[in-house]
């Protein structure tokens, strides 16, 4: 056995390493008390796969090309300059801006897919049939992530596409384009076959970037800002996606394997934040909702009832069991370490204390838990819907922080509200309800929640980080 045949079989076994640690990453990611390893583990699997790509043949001939066409010298700025964005980004960042961060990651995935993609049309002249069906299938999948992404970070971020924006026929535009697309894949194929001249197989490789870059652009600018931690799991799945075609196209098998993990577990959480909020993927993305509803009868009829921080404390020094349930508000107050402290006091006053998240509070996909878990709440006192509704009707105080959608009753009581049908956390059944909200205003989604005007509701206006600090203090002063 040569040389040759012995760097394949290294390179083969390498990649086999690298993708049973993601595999084994990814496992342990499921749970709080082993995520920190899982995702060591699937670091590692990633330095590996690295290394072993830079080891390959195709790589290490060109040391000898010179400067301009060693791929050393340009796959080490790349890393230097992508390790310094991502080590700034990192830094930066505060929590409310994570998941706007997420979408740009999921972007970038399928940019960077998109661009392999091309580079492989450019460079590589013994593409055969299935090589160019999935690289054109990469750079479809690709320009989809990438766009959508940006849209998705516009909207959350508020810093673009803040109305919704209605598309008349928008069906029918992404339908042209989608068709339009594959036509410009098949194009680029039949090329490949002799079929059609190799111009014919350029312009549809243009066509099908374009018709898809255009297509992540329509297809998530009519989607409201409410739906959009469903939209950054689809986006996920999508780059996971691209990045396994791109695999097929360069024959990379620890990029397939890869690929497929994210695409799929990315497909399977979209599919539980659907079910979270009663909604259909084919109705998310064939239809528009989100948007502004008309207020419910209670909240006209009624003005909701405050309370005092020192009146609250009396109820809550008499609790024995209290939920918190917290939704993006407590990530703009950055109030998660003070929940903590508040939590910490009611367990020494000898209460029971549980924190509700729903699987679409805040606006990505385990907001809440990472918030929670940075200020160090053990992960067995987070419970799900399922878990503390049934118990909800025997909890003294419920403390909704920055929540409107998930504790909205109108979606089970109000056939006419866009929220119907989408299971929530029942708060409205506790003995006593306390809403921390910073103001009068209906939440992200603008819908009206007739919970504020309850009997059993009182709201605690103000910012939701002074108001607990403010609890806590008058628990260290009784």
């Amino acid at each position: 056995m040569n040389w040759s045949d012995v760097s394949v079989v290294l390179t083969t076994i390498l990649y086999m390493i690298s993708a049973v640690l993601f595999i084994r990453g990814i496992k342990l990611l499921g749970k709080a008390d082993t995520a920190r390893k899982g995702n060591l583990m699937s670091s590692v699997g990633m330095l590996i796969a690295v290394v072993t790509v830079l080891l390959e043949k195709k790589v290490t001939d060109t040391l000898t090309e010179g400067v301009m066409k060693n791929a050393y010298i340009w796959s080490l700025c790349a890393i230097a300059l992508g390790s310094v964005i991502g080590a700034v980004w990192a830094k930066k960042v505060e929590m409310t801006g994570m998941p706007q961060l997420v979408a740009l990651f999921n972007g970038f995935g399928g940019l960077s897919s998109l661009l392999v993609a091309l580079t492989q049309f450019m460079t590589d002249k013994s593409i055969n049939e299935f090589s160019s069906a999935a690289l054109g299938l990469t750079i479809a999948i690709g320009a989809i992530a990438f766009t959508g992404s940006i849209v998705a970070w516009g909207k959350l971020s508020g810093k673009m596409f803040k109305k919704n924006i209605n598309i008349p026929g928008k069906n029918v535009i992404n339908a042209i384009l989608a068709i339009g697309g594959l036509a410009g894949v098949v194009l680029y194929t039949l090329s490949i076959a002799d079929v059609v001249s190799t111009d014919v197989g350029k312009i549809g490789i243009i066509i099908v970037t374009a018709a898809y870059l255009i297509l992540g652009f329509t297809m998530v600018i009519a989607i409201g800002g409410g739906d959009m931690p469903v939209i950054i799991s689809l986006l996920n799945a999508f780059s996971g996606l691209a990045a396994a075609f791109a695999g097929l196209s360069i024959s990379n098998s620890v990029l397939v394997v890869s690929g497929c993990l994210v695409g799929t577990s990315g497909l399977i959480l979209t599919l539980i934040m659907c079910k979270a909020m009663n909604r259909k993927l084919t109705a998310l993305l064939f239809s528009s909702f989100g948007g502004p509803s008309k207020k419910g009868a209670a909240g006209e009829q009624k003005e909701p009832k405050s309370m005092s921080v020192e009146d609250a404390y009396l109820i809550l020094e008499a609790a024995s069991s209290v939920v918190f349930i917290p939704g993006y508000g407590m990530a703009v107050a950055q109030a998660q370490h003070a929940v903590k402290e508040l939590c910490d006091k009611l367990e020494e006053n000898g209460a029971e204390v549980n924190f509700a998240i729903h699987p679409v509070a805040g606006r990505m996909p385990g907001h809440m838990n990472v918030l929670l878990a940075e200020a160090n709440v053990p992960y067995e006192q987070l419970k799900t819907a399922d878990e503390m509704n049934p118990v909800m009707s025997n909890t003294d105080v419920a403390i909704v922080i920055g929540a409107n959608d998930v504790v909205n009753p109108s979606a089970i009581e109000d056939e006419t509200s866009p929220l119907y049908g989408m299971p929530i956390i029942n708060a409205f059944e506790a003995r006593t309800v306390f809403v921390l909200k910073r103001g009068k205003g209906t939440g992200f989604s603008g819908v009206e929640n007739p919970l504020f005007t309850n009997d059993n509701t009182v709201m605690i206006y103000g910012d939701a980080k002074n108001t607990v600090s403010a609890l806590v203090s008058e628990f260290d002063d009784g």
